[in-house]
């Protein structure tokens, strides 16, 4: 069958199925691509959301292409549009309720959805959520001008972005974390206080072991929020980040295997042969590290879809990339690369005094390196990345020492 009668459609217009269909043209593909987003703007790349853009630094979304550049490459892009399911057996996903489309080959690229507080108050007008551009133009428009009290509740990376971001602001804030340190489970104890004690510095109040019962409410608003145990925290506006969830939805429906995402092979090719997800969405099979990960971070969704855009074009793909991530507090940027669930049993080495905020973490099990963070570090990523890919056996002290060129080990 010639290329040019095939069709490929993409559900989800974000970074990861953007990124897919360039990368089909990129590779030759002649045929039809329909690209389908429910959101009504092109697809945009989603961390400066809680940075740049929440602070008022970036007048737009940073695009993924031009606009134009969708029309030129002949991509068909239906925006504000939603999936309500896929049908394998006939090939077809039925979208605005009634209207079906044909496919050749289906990539998935649905993302994933904070997850919503279940507490009285939790509807009502000031608390928010961020995933969207909406999302973050309605929270910057509570805190530009300053002076509000904002209450955070958890803190993952979005909530601490958020903090730091309103601090800027010129806003107090007040994190609620029902854990005992922030950022714990992706950094451990010692490089999660060092976060919470970062900002602290900057006036943010972290009240750990802290659940959140009840938002309350004044004048039709939320007015602060009701903590077990404690006295009631004050809030003109609530920001909740307690993680997100995988949308699988359409994937449940349709017969496709899941947990914890879409499960996908090492090509990101699902449990049927013509249906691929990429992203938030996909629980992918790692065989470097012989485990199942699933990343919501935005350098997977600019890897994960081209690579699931060659497997559907019949290419030999695995998808190793290394899960990488960044995030910008106040002054501090950090740089994380390597697989967290291997570090939770690992050994963290320093090169540099963490106390200075400049300094590169390596986490080590088995004397290999397994994972690593370069905290206002630079241009040290490409190498710390190799020493991961490389799994050598490497000496402690010799990788703590600052004259001891990252590279020659």
């Amino acid at each position: 069958m010639s290329q040019s009668t095939l069709t490929f459609v993409i559900v989800g217009a974000g970074l990861a199925g953007a990124a897919a269909a360039e990368e089909l043209r990129s590779e030759g593909f002649t045929g039809e691509i329909i690209l389908i987003g429910f959101e009504n703007h092109d697809p945009y790349i989603r961390p400066p959301l809680s940075k740049d853009y929440l602070a008022g630094h970036a007048s737009s979304p940073t695009w993924v292409k031009p606009h134009e550049w969708y029309a030129e490459q002949d991509v068909t892009l239906r925006l504000g549009t939603r999936v309500t399911a896929i049908d394998p057996a006939a090939h077809t996903v039925t979208v605005s309720g009634d209207e079906t489309l044909h496919y050749d080959k289906l990539l998935i690229a649905t993302g994933s959805s904070p997850r919503r507080i279940v507490i009285p108050g939790a509807k009502l007008p000031g608390v928010h959520y961020l995933r969207t551009v909406e999302d973050s133009d309605a929270l910057r428009d509570e805190l530009k001008d300053g002076g509000r009290q904002l209450v955070v509740i958890g803190s993952g990376w979005i909530g601490m972005e958020v903090a730091a971001t309103a601090r800027g602001l010129g806003n107090d804030v007040t994190i609620l974390e029902v854990g005992r340190i922030p950022l714990a489970s992706a950094l451990g104890d010692e490089l999660g206080q060092m976060f919470a004690d970062f900002h602290a510095e900057h006036g943010v109040k972290l009240e750990t072991g802290a659940a959140a019962l009840e938002f309350t409410e004044k004048d039709g608003r939320v007015s602060g929020v009701r903590v077990e145990g404690r006295d009631d925290v004050p809030a003109d506006v609530v920001i909740v980040g307690i993680g997100a969830s995988p949308n699988v939805y359409l994937a449940q429906e349709a017969g496709l295997e899941v947990n914890n995402g879409i499960l996908v092979d090492a090509s990101l090719r699902t449990s049927d042969p013509d249906i691929f997800a990429a992203g938030d969405v996909a629980n992918a099979w790692h065989p470097g590290v012989k485990l199942r990960m699933r990343s919501e971070h935005w350098a997977n969704a600019l890897n994960s879809g081209p690579a699931a855009a060659r497997a559907m074009l019949g290419q030999d793909v695995s998808y190793t990339e290394m899960p990488y991530f960044y995030t910008d507090q106040y002054d501090l940027g950090m740089e994380y690369s390597g697989y967290v669930p291997l570090t939770h049993t690992a050994k963290l080495v320093y090169r540099g005094d963490p106390a200075t905020r400049e300094f590169i973490a390596f986490w080590l099990r088995d004397s290999r390196v397994v994972a690593g963070m370069n905290v206002n570090t630079w241009n040290v990523n490409e190498d710390v990345q190799e020493l991961i890919r490389r799994s050598n056996v490497v000496d402690p002290e010799r990788l703590s020492d600052p004259s001891v060129p990252l590279d020659s080990l």
